[in-house]
């Protein structure tokens, strides 16, 4: 397994290592020990898979506030995804920025995403299958979200790839609120 620091303090690139041969394919999709010496502090308690039929469809931005908040390993078993992310602890270098990654049945990537991050990705095929981890139970009483074309935060997401009628929200998705309508609950510990 290789893990990659990105530059947000927390967030990391992880690749696992995959057997290939004739017959297909094996990897270890969490190994808690591996995880752990790798500088992943998270005990996952849930696991969540989510199916998007169309392409275009974009779910997000998402997060659980404290008491109840999640960190994350995401990552595609089927399809792709354009991935992101926003920080949004306050004090942190990065509070505010959303960084997107590509996630792919073809590359593995995964990516941990620690507790203080809003989080959403847009399928980029039809038919992509979407997993996580968790480490807190969903609590609907905790759920909150930012509007993923908000002005302020100017996510390039590749819309240019999807269909002409742009991406399929869900009713509560589209009204989420703007960035400089939030206050974060959430700090940056360093």
């Amino acid at each position: 397994m290789q893990v990659e620091p990105t530059d947000v303090p927390g967030l990391l690139r992880i690749t696992p290592r995959v057997f290939r041969d004739e017959r297909g394919f094996f990897l270890e999709s969490y190994n808690a020990e591996a995880f752990a010496e790798a500088g992943v502090d998270a005990r996952f308690v849930q696991d969540n898979h989510a199916k998007s039929a169309p392409a275009g469809v974009l779910r997000g931005f998402h997060f659980q506030a404290p008491p109840n908040d999640q960190a994350k390993l995401v990552w595609v078993v089927r399809g792709a995804v354009f991935d992101t992310v926003v920080d949004l602890r306050e004090g942190s270098p990065t509070f505010g920025q959303w960084r997107g990654f590509v996630l792919s049945e073809e590359n593995f990537l995964r990516l941990f995403i620690p507790r203080g991050f809003a989080h959403g990705y847009l399928t980029l095929r039809p038919d992509t299958e979407f997993m996580y981890k968790v480490d807190a139970t969903y609590a609907p009483k905790s759920e909150g979200g930012l509007r993923w074309n908000d002005p302020d935060l100017a996510v390039d997401w590749p819309l240019s790839e999807l269909p002409d009628d742009g991406p399929i929200l869900s009713e509560k998705d589209e009204g989420l609120p703007l960035w400089r309508e939030f206050e974060t609950p959430f700090g940056f510990a360093g």
